[in-house]
């Protein structure tokens, strides 16, 4: 195995933290992702519920319907074992998310997905069946009086208008959330399900628990929801890691 392959491998070392067994099936994929702010929103039960398809139940936390809004970096993305590519395996990503459960399974629903590598996104609609769209995008990284911050822009190349315009960064220590938290719940994720042609996909994914950092944000524009006809109201919940290595497994029904 190359220092490559080991690196991602070596994510499979931890997974006493996972609520469910990880895959017997070889995982194909690997990725990293880096400064990544996750900011949820409290949606209310019975408007959630119009927008998830009816496959999925809705996986709530004390009664509470969340929704997330995620931007962050993709980095080293390739195929298991192949080293990546610099006009291939990097570039900013954005998802619209929720969660919910399936024959007894906790996971992640997507409703959209942004990216500004068509490549990427091809091969993720393609084969992957999730909401990917091409999106203009920009990621800076500085130093201002809150320490590092990011200032990310993200406009969706289509008639809809579904932009984010946010300067965020880390704001505290490094720290693991306890199963049974809120920031379990809203993190600690490890497959998604995608609907397609009628049937329910899933796609497992591992990585080491998130090192999560509590995060501040300035919010310049936010319409990612517009195009689900929802309104994000009071202050978000919000975290950021700096980086986490992930693997991937293929979809099955």
């Amino acid at each position: 195995m190359t220092l490559f392959g080991r690196k991602f491998a070596r994510t499979l070392e931890e997974i006493d933290h996972r609520p469910f067994a990880h895959s017997k099936h070889p995982w194909i994929i690997n990725q990293s992702w880096a400064k990544l702010l996750f900011a949820h929103w409290v949606i209310p039960v019975a408007v959630m519920r119009q927008v998830v398809p009816e496959q999925f139940e809705l996986d709530l936390y004390e009664g509470q319907a969340y929704i997330g809004v995620v931007p962050f970096l993709m980095r080293e993305v390739s195929p298991r074992y192949v080293p990546s590519l610099p006009w291939l395996s990097y570039f900013p990503e954005l998802n619209v998310r929720t969660y919910v459960t399936h024959s007894g399974q906790p996971g992640v629903y997507f409703f959209s997905l942004d990216a500004c590598n068509p490549i990427a996104v091809w091969i993720a609609r393609t084969f992957y069946l999730l909401p990917y769209f091409n999106a203009a995008m920009q990621c800076k990284v500085s130093v201002g009086s809150n320490g590092q911050q990011i200032n990310y822009r993200s406009r969706r190349n289509s008639k809809t208008i579904c932009s984010l315009d946010v300067t965020y960064g880390p704001d505290g220590d490094i720290y693991r959330s306890r199963p049974g938290s809120l920031d379990y719940f809203l993190t600690e994720r490890y497959c998604l399900f995608t609907l397609a042609h009628g049937h329910v996909y899933r796609g497992d994914i591992h990585h080491k628990p998130w090192p999560l950092q509590p995060a501040w944000a300035q919010w310049a524009e936010n319409l990612m929801v517009e195009p689900l006809g929802l309104k994000l109201e009071g202050q978000p919940i919000l975290h950021y890691v700096e980086n986490i290595d992930t693997i991937e497994w293929a979809i099955r029904k």
